[in-house]
């Protein structure tokens, strides 16, 4: 009988024990009161399937009364930024971004979706601006002897081939969807920092020149210097916490494989594939 009842008592923690890791592997793990949550964005971003999901679940727990935006990027894709940022805008919560070592181009248009902007003195942030790169690689073909035939429906359809330079239209042609993608990048930041900046004086700062937090302040483009944990702090007093906020921070655990290849959260295997040529050079990005 007492086999029995050891054996039953021993089944219950076991039960809870595998039960708390399943709802810690579901819901990023539970604590109770209100709270602050921090939001991870770091490597080059190129998805934002992962960081909306994640901060659904920060939007719809009652718990999290503010948010903080823990940027670490150069910039990366530019639909991947705009789905973020258009996701963060909907938020009734406070939202504080914390810049880490690096926020720039694409890292600063998300950032300018908090309501305030916090970075270290030595954080390289602003590179407004957007790039459109390509790979020639006439040269090398011509001297391995590859060719290559086109066969195509319109003037612009193999625009940026690597077997042949731009003709003076398909710049002009691609120069206009630059600038196009460019004037949104600037609109955000004017929408955002309207309190701050007028879009003229944004123009002159977005020249894809990069800065320093403490250069960024003074420019108006960040609010206060600071860390993360200042920013934290910032997030508990817009969030009405009392005292020190409890933080509720989740981190994608990475695979053997992306940790020896060193792949960011917000990457995968097959972007990293994707930077390697070709099949990357109609990417428009918001980046260095």
């Amino acid at each position: 009988m007492k086999k029995k009842i050891i054996i039953i008592i021993i089944s219950v923690i076991v039960g809870f024990f595998f039960l708390s890791i399943i709802i810690n592997l579901l819901f990023g793990g539970m604590s109770f009161g209100p709270k602050v949550a921090v939001l991870d964005i770091s490597g080059i971003i190129t998805k934002s399937d992962a960081t909306i999901q994640r901060l659904h679940i920060y939007r719809d727990d009652p718990n999290v009364k503010a948010i903080v935006l823990r940027i670490n990027t150069p910039g990366g894709s530019v639909a991947p930024v705009q789905e973020v940022f258009a996701e963060l805008n909907k938020l009734d919560k406070p939202i504080v971004a914390s810049m880490g070592s690096t926020a720039a181009s694409g890292g600063y248009y998300i950032a300018c979706a908090a309501d305030t902007i916090v970075a270290n003195p030595g954080t390289l942030t602003g590179s407004i601006g957007v790039i459109m790169q390509f790979t020639k690689m006439k040269g090398l073909y011509d001297k391995v002897g590859l060719e290559q035939q086109i066969i195509k429906s319109g003037q612009f359809k193999d625009a940026g081939s690597a077997f042949r330079d731009l003709t003076d239209e398909e710049k002009a042609a691609l120069q206009e969807t630059v600038d196009d993608v460019y004037n949104q990048f600037v609109d955000a930041i004017s929408q955002s920092r309207v309190d701050h900046l007028t879009r003229d004086e944004i123009v002159q700062l977005a020249d894809g020149r990069i800065f320093s937090g403490k250069q960024a302040q003074s420019h108006k483009l960040i609010d206060e210097l600071g860390n993360l944990q200042d920013a934290i702090k910032i997030a508990g007093k817009l969030g009405n916490i009392d005292g020190t906020p409890k933080v509720l921070r989740t981190q994608r655990k990475k695979s053997l494989l992306e940790t020896i290849l060193g792949i960011e959260q917000n990457q995968q295997l097959d972007d990293i594939i994707n930077f390697s040529g070709v099949s990357f050079r109609y990417e428009l990005s918001l980046g260095n």
